[in-house]
């Protein structure tokens, strides 16, 4: 499994240029903004999700977008509903640990099992925030690199609005 110097030495072959600001682990969205600081750019919330199939999705969204679970497979090919992946499988697909789920764990995904989904809110940044395979860290990158990351990779990007459809209020959004 790539590790975090793994990560970025990658990107530094591909020419991205990164800036990575440590911080206590962070497990949530709420802890993410209280003790970040004011790291510019668009900050992730990452669901790492099965569906009925066992298929494994890794959705990537603006941290302050509800996901629309309940309706989200229709939108993305899943097989029925979807719900969370274990952390057997997110250690090893991704090659991190429940808590640090990051857009970057795809780099240890060389069997291409895991359907990346991006909310296209996040494309509206010049650049995006991102765990290097730690929650102890946060990884500034710009927006067209992650893309290129994602290509590096394998990963094509599904990109779609992750929000409920209008009039659609009875949904579970994570």
């Amino acid at each position: 499994m790539k590790t975090r110097t793994d990560l970025i030495r990658h990107l530094d072959d591909l020419g991205i240029r990164t800036e990575t600001v440590e911080h206590p682990p962070l497990h949530s969205v709420e802890e993410s903004r209280a003790l970040r600081g004011t790291i510019p750019g668009g900050h992730t919330k990452n669901l790492f999700l099965k569906d009925k199939k066992g298929r494994i999705f890794l959705v990537v969204a603006e941290e302050t977008r509800a996901v629309d679970l309940k309706g989200l497979h229709k939108r993305i090919g899943a097989s029925g509903r979807l719900s969370f992946a274990s952390g057997d499988q997110m250690r090893a697909l991704l090659g991190v640990e429940p808590g640090s789920v990051t857009a970057f764990g795809v780099i240890n995904d060389t069997e291409r099992q895991v359907r990346v989904v991006l909310d296209e809110q996040l494309l509206v940044h010049d650049m995006v925030n991102c765990h290097p395979m730690t929650n102890a860290a946060t990884t500034t990158i710009a927006t067209s690199a992650l893309m290129a990351f994602f290509q590096s990779t394998g990963h094509e990007p599904l990109i779609i609005g992750l929000e409920a459809p209008a009039g659609d209020d009875d949904g579970q959004t994570a």
